[in-house]
């Protein structure tokens, strides 16, 4: 087993680009993807979703026009009602859920936009092959059947994981293989197996197209997230993290603990050895910050030699005992061979009784200053100065 996840990697990194190993496994599953990623992808579908939604809300009941023509009574009403249903549903989903950021209603809204044509082709199929067509009528009916094609195709618009690719194509899957068991048009069962064979091809390479969106989407968020020198998460991805991190401590009542932190006498590096020894001390001290967190907890560079650590999940004491060790292991040493310090500021926002994450963060760099007016290189807690 671990061999073939090997060669998976490979060559899934070969086809994908240079993806890493968890971002490789964030391409076949959904669960663990990070916050942000999250959020854009969700953005994405329902927009796309919205867009879809409206298009085949005007464009449904146009159709109608074709039907009266082609098909005799009572067969074009019928067709003319379930399509008046369907535009209305799909008018209805065009106008739902506004700007979620919720990929919950990013997976209702994506499985109304396939089931609603899903129940349409369910009601059409089945009543079209109860009639003896010819000619232009036939012609029409006979196209009624693609409908699944055109739903599966249309995977390929979203960015998504290979197992939301097939559970979104199996209800499509499924509707098709009910009418062919159930015998209910002109068909013979190899057409059908063959027809339910390519349609399976199709669902397969629509969801390599999903995944290749998802796969990209993952390279634009972390070229964008990130801080090109460090590599830590940049200011503005950072506050849209505090953003969500905030409102998850929320609306579960978890502590959540931020800390502001300041090299000390950064200045005199670069005008005494140059920015590029500065930049070498950014980098430095970044992956000294980075490497006594724990898992869960998210490194920013707020700006210059400034950075700021998101402790999730962290009260006042754990977060003061996470800079104490990370004070007592070093943060590397200056061009000059003396040791790196910075001034650090906590802030929690039960203890403080934060209302948002700026307030949350503004104490937390409040207290960052008080610990550079009482000496530099100390931290200021919750409570009392360390």
């Amino acid at each position: 087993m671990q061999k073939l996840t090997i060669f998976f990697q490979i060559v899934a990194g070969h086809v994908l680009g240079a993806l890493s190993s968890k971002e490789l496994r964030d391409l076949l599953l959904p669960a663990g993807h990070p916050p942000l990623l999250a959020r854009r992808r969700a953005e994405m579908i329902m927009s796309r979703v919205r867009m879809v939604a409206a298009l085949f809300a005007l464009l449904t009941p146009l159709w109608i026009i074709v039907d009266m023509w082609v098909f005799g009574w009572p067969v074009s009403g019928m067709l003319a009602a379930g399509r008046v249903l369907v535009s209305m549903a799909f008018g209805a989903l065009a106008l739902s859920y506004g700007k979620s950021t919720k990929m919950a209603d990013a997976y209702r809204a994506l499985a109304m936009l396939f089931g609603i044509p899903t129940l349409f082709f369910i009601y059409s199929h089945p009543l079209l092959s109860h009639f003896q067509m010819v000619g232009p009528a036939a012609a029409i009916a006979a196209g009624y059947a693609f409908l699944p094609f055109v739903m599966v195709a249309g995977l390929s618009v979203f960015p998504l994981t290979a197992v939301e690719g097939v559970l979104f194509a199996l209800p499509v899957l499924l509707a098709e293989a009910l009418v062919a068991f159930m015998q209910l048009d002109m068909l013979n069962w190899s057409s059908h197996l063959g027809a339910f064979w390519l349609l399976v091809l199709i669902a397969a390479v629509a969801t390599l197209a999903g995944m290749s969106q998802l796969g990209f989407m993952m390279s634009l968020v972390r070229q964008a997230s990130h801080d090109e020198l460090t590599g830590c998460f940049a200011r503005s991805s950072g506050e849209e993290l505090l953003d969500i991190q905030f409102h998850i401590a929320a609306r579960s009542g978890a502590p959540l603990s931020v800390v502001f932190a300041d090299l000390d006498n950064f200045k005199k590096v670069n005008d005494g050895f140059g920015h590029d020894a500065g930049d070498r001390i950014l980098k430095a001290a970044a992956a000294a910050l980075h490497a006594n967190l724990r898992a869960g907890d998210v490194l920013l560079r707020w700006g210059g030699e400034e950075f700021a650590i998101i402790l999730p999940g962290t009260d006042c004491v754990t977060a003061n005992q996470v800079i104490t060790r990370l004070r007592e292991q070093g943060m590397g040493s200056r061009p000059d061979g003396n040791r790196l310090t910075a001034s650090f500021g906590i802030a929690e926002r039960l203890t403080d009784q934060a209302k948002d994450w700026r307030q949350l963060m503004e104490i937390a760099d409040q207290r960052m200053y008080q610990a550079k007016l009482a000496g530099k290189d100390r931290c200021v807690g919750c409570s009392e100065p360390q």
